[in-house]
């Protein structure tokens, strides 16, 4: 009897219940793109800060860089400039850490054993300025009639020492500055080199964690002329480069890359690491992972990617913030009066029907069941209204991703971050960096995808929708007697 009441009413009052179902459809359909947007934007910021620390990895530790780190670490550069030949070419490589004061390899282990850490990596970033050229000497020409003796070809009434002046001569040197990223190849799920995808050739194999082998990065290898087989000389140190790596997005960590065991002999720190990349287990736990690695290993910096977003600026950020204050508000405002009207028109619709439910009444039907089929009416006409705010949402977010409209992102403005290995053109320090880095500027698309969490939202505000509906029109059939039809008798 339920069904079948509330089937014939629902047909007999089509106008009505599309009305209320195509406000609460809206509603719908605003919250299913706002999210889809808010999701896209949050992707699309996972992928700028991907191409700055790498997949998997949750938060990086550091130790920022001190006063007398920074000192000590200042080029210098030592030739023989009473070498007769001229033609030959001198040549000093002068590699430093870069961004970071080191940290013992073993703080690797003691972090890798916090509570909550799935896994953790050590790598060694570096910064190598190459100065090489030559000198030239100079040549000494005698001026005309300087070569007497006595005082009189020389004013100062001197030895007789010939007069004249040196021409020609000095020195022509060429300076080229790269980035080197020592990584652990026995762990290599972790830290920035994941970011990039190997184009050609391969990667390193665990068994090559002091091997004299090298993967390049694309641009660089393309502005150096680089290509699978050739060899790369780091402080007079021949590497063989067995991989081009592109990165995915941006720039990528370093210019080359090397097993970490030869940057640490390269630069002189041996057992020492600038950045630990760290995996949680749990991606939610993600802060509480935090506090724990602060509070047991001292004298580090964590920083999480969550920390690195709050630097993202540009249209990204500003989109964004738009969509998380005033998309958020506007959709909670939308579904507000949604809901109101679904109610009221709901309520007015029982007014209209006082006959109908008074002689109902009248003949035995008690109030509890009025209000049960008011309710009933109201939650079809939800998830009608369910049904059709899915299909606008759904609509709406395909034509959003279908534009992808272009947002950029700029980085590394901020001491908060650089990348890992300092890209080429670009400041290095890593992620959470110790010190002020270049900004650059990333292009993203966005997209709007819409989750099964999405859909399961608008379902339950469908249903919501209706029983606050159905909540209205039922408390006004429940306070209706008998009477009341009566009256309305002509």
């Amino acid at each position: 009897m339920f069904f079948t009441y509330l089937r014939r009413e629902l047909r007999r009052r089509r106008k009505a219940a599309l009305v209320v179902a195509s406000g609460l459809a809206l509603g719908i359909a605003l919250v299913i793109v706002v999210n889809s947007v808010s999701s896209g934007m949050g992707k699309a910021q996972d992928k700028v800060l991907q191409s700055l620390y790498g997949l998997g990895t949750d938060m990086t530790v550091t130790k920022a860089a001190t006063a007398t780190a920074g000192a000590s670490q200042q080029p210098r550069f030592q030739f023989d400039a009473n070498n007769n030949d001229s033609s030959t070419t001198q040549s000093s490589d002068r590699v430093m850490v870069q961004g970071f004061t080191t940290l013992a390899s073993t703080t690797v282990t003691k972090v890798a054993g916090q509570k909550g850490v799935s896994d953790a990596v050590g790598g060694l970033s570096l910064n190598v300025v190459k100065v090489d050229g030559q000198f030239t000497r100079g040549q000494f020409q005698q001026n005309q009639g300087s070569g007497t003796e006595g005082g009189g070809g020389n004013r100062g009434g001197g030895t007789g020492a010939p007069q004249g002046e040196v021409t020609g001569g000095g020195a022509n040197f060429n300076i080229n500055s790269y980035s080197v990223y020592g990584t652990d190849v026995t762990k290599p799920a972790l830290g920035p080199l994941t970011s990039s995808k190997i184009t050609s050739g391969r990667t390193f194999t665990t068994a090559e964690a002091n091997s004299k082998v090298v993967v390049a990065d694309s641009a660089y290898a393309k502005t150096k002329k680089l290509k699978v087989g050739s060899t790369v000389t780091i402080k007079s140190v021949k590497y063989k480069v067995i991989g081009i790596a592109t990165a995915t997005s941006g720039d990528a960590a370093a210019n080359l890359y090397i097993p970490l065991t030869q940057a640490q002999t390269l630069s002189g720190d041996k057992n020492k690491v600038t950045t630990i990349y760290v995996k949680a287990s749990d991606s939610k736990q993600i802060s509480a992972v935090k506090k724990t690695i602060q509070g047991n290993v001292s004298g580090t910096t964590v920083t999480t990617s969550a920390d690195l977003a709050d630097t993202v600026s540009g249209s990204l950020s500003t989109a964004s913030s738009l969509a998380t204050s005033v998309g958020k508000w506007l959709s909670i405002a939308v579904l507000i009066a949604a809901f109101l009207v679904a109610g009221l028109l709901t309520s007015s619709a029982v007014s209209r029907r006082v006959r109908e439910f008074g002689t109902l009444k009248a003949l035995g039907w008690k109030s509890g069941r009025v209000t049960r089929q008011v309710v009933g009416e109201a939650v079809v006409n939800g998830l009608v209204g369910g049904v059709l705010g899915i299909a606008l949402g759904l609509a709406g977010a395909y034509v959003v991703t279908a534009i992808s409209p272009t947002l950029s992102a700029s980085l590394g403005s901020t001491a908060a971050g650089g990348r890992a290995g300092g890209g080429p053109g670009g400041g290095g320090g890593g992620f959470g960096g110790g010190r002020q880095a270049a900004a650059k500027t990333l292009d993203v698309a966005l997209t709007a995808p819409v989750n099964a969490t999405t859909i399961a939202l608008a379902v339950g505000l469908a249903v919501a929708g209706g029983l606050i509906a159905g909540a209205f029109g039922g408390w006004r059939a429940s306070r209706l007697r008998p009477a009341d039809a009566l009256r309305r008798v002509e």
